[in-house]
């Protein structure tokens, strides 16, 4: 009779610990050197599950690998996307640590990303929280606030301009955006948006180096009956 997993409905080969597709624990039913027992009375079980997450081991690692990368992450990532990558591989070894730690050392795609998650929100968030208190020293601390603007006017605004009028605005528009662009409130809603795309990708980045990182070690490390 074909043996399925509970969870996923997946087909297990016999005698297997897990199952190979969501890593539910399975039970393994044995009546050797047991004279007389039937199959049925005696199983042993898999003590843990490789889907869950030992937290408070894992947010050690997490923290580790977080701070460093949420300084260097944002500083890379105007190099064509650099600090993204370092982002994945960050998260990568977050789990791969974490599961060579564990006993048995396995993983599931699905925990590898929630370890993935929380190692790109706290990178994000250091990041962004560095970004901010870094413009708030440069402007109001060190008053380069005139030199902040006119690098925002001379290069920005001017892109922005050649781009708009790529797409077909006509010159009423342009100007119009120009001058929403260069006001107080146009500059802090840019700055916004763009500290929220850096947070966003590099949480994505995170959550997938994470998930490749459990994958690398559940085919590694998958334990054996």
């Amino acid at each position: 009779m074909e043996i399925t997993c509970a969870r996923c409905h997946q087909a297990i080969e016999d005698g297997n610990c897990f199952c190979p597709t969501c890593g539910l624990p399975q039970l393994v039913y044995s009546a050797d050197s047991i004279p007389g027992q039937a199959p049925a009375e005696r199983f042993t079980a898999p003590i843990r599950d490789a889907g869950t997450v030992d937290w408070k081991r894992a947010m050690r690692l997490c923290v580790a690998f977080a701070a460093p990368a949420g300084i260097l992450c944002p500083m890379l990532y105007p190099m064509g996307f650099l600090g993204l990558f370092l982002m994945a591989l960050t998260a990568y070894w977050a789990v791969v640590l974490y599961v060579r730690s564990q006993r048995p050392a396995w993983i599931t795609v699905g925990a590898g990303a929630r370890i993935g998650l929380v190692t790109g929100l706290l990178s994000s968030w250091l990041g962004a929280a560095l970004i901010g208190g870094t413009l708030f020293i440069a402007r109001f601390v060190l008053h380069e606030g005139k030199t902040i603007d006119d690098l925002w006017d001379d290069q920005m605004v001017g892109r922005m301009t050649a781009q708009w009028a790529s797409m077909g605005m006509d010159a009423a528009s342009i100007a119009a955006m120009k001058a929403w662009v260069l006001s107080a409130e146009g500059r802090a809603g840019f700055m916004f948006a763009a500290v929220l795309i850096l947070v966003s990708l590099l949480i994505v980045f995170a959550v997938g180096g994470g998930a490749l990182g459990a994958r690398s070690q559940a085919g590694a490390r998958r334990p054996e009956v």
